[in-house]
């Protein structure tokens, strides 16, 4: 009798192969949007250049923790290791390491747990990422719902393709209850959602979106990162999850330099933007 066939998808995506010689990209993404948002990232990098998403979405004991209510079987640590090992050897030219969001706090892991004599990145590249520093390691009851919808209205915009805004203020002193009608109805206006779209179907996708949060959260809490080995290179974008900090919390780790470059759109939209991918593969840039 065969195997049963694995049917899970990789966790190293390549979904452009780098020239003989010119440089590749390796993302690291942490899921809520599908690994395809970068497609259009491998098209905007320089011609030769290749780009392989490392999907953490596909490493069972991470992504599983968003749907059994954000308690990751996993640590930083070991989220590193297996990222290396679907990465494989370096390649021979130049690379880049990145990381969106909670990929940020892996991809600075991962410059730590290299093999012994393995080439490091040439660049660094943290994308709308917050640093797992003692100031942003927060108790779960930290995440006030106002802020969480705030950020929850912004990844429906970018899952459905419209932008969601919401009116200053619109959120505050609103519980989940009170807030998600808030977001439902801003939603439909801005043609994100059908108006008929059911409120309990919206807060089982919200709530699966904030069990992916908290699953991150956690996962940061014990977390003790290293200073970088090699210079920051920080793209904040312009309606960031934390708006007010300029580093996003990068400068304690950052013993060799943090370089920031604003970028368009949002923390979500910040991948399929046609003017924020010019501003990204800039930076990303290897040589």
């Amino acid at each position: 009798m065969r195997p049963p066939r694995d049917t899970r998808p990789p966790v190293a995506r390549v979904l452009r192969i780098p020239a003989p010689g010119r440089p590749t990209v390796f993302v690291v993404h942490p899921g809520a949007l599908a690994p395809q948002v970068y497609e259009g990232l491998a098209q905007a990098l320089p011609q030769g250049d290749g780009l392989t998403v490392l999907d953490l979405g596909a490493v069972p004991d991470y992504a599983d923790a968003a749907l059994t209510g954000g308690r990751a079987a996993t640590t930083v640590e070991a989220l590193a290791e297996r990222l290396l090992a679907a990465l494989g050897p370096v390649p021979e030219g130049p690379y880049t390491l990145a990381g969106w969001s909670f990929g940020g706090t892996l991809a600075l892991a991962m410059t730590h747990a290299l093999p012994s004599g393995q080439r490091r990145p040439e660049r660094l590249v943290l994308l709308d990422s917050i640093a797992a520093t003692e100031a942003y390691q927060q108790p779960d009851d930290a995440l006030e719902p106002a802020l969480l919808l705030g950020w929850f209205a912004m990844y429906l915009g970018a899952k459905r393709g419209r932008p969601v805004p919401l009116a200053p203020g619109a959120l505050d002193g609103h519980g989940v209850d009170e807030g998600l009608p808030v977001v439902l109805d801003a939603a439909v206006a801005a043609g994100a959602l059908l108006p008929d779209t059911p409120l309990p179907g919206l807060r089982k996708l919200y709530d699966t979106y904030v069990d992916g949060l908290l699953r991150n959260n956690r996962l940061t809490a014990p977390h003790r990162p290293a200073p970088a080995p090699l210079p920051l290179v920080l793209v904040k974008a312009e309606r960031s999850l934390i708006p007010d900090d300029e580093t996003l919390g990068w400068l304690p780790l950052a013993p060799h330099g943090l370089t920031v470059h604003p970028c368009p759109g949002d923390h979500y939209t910040m991948l399929g933007r046609p003017d924020a991918l010019a501003v990204i593969a800039q930076l990303l840039y290897a040589v």
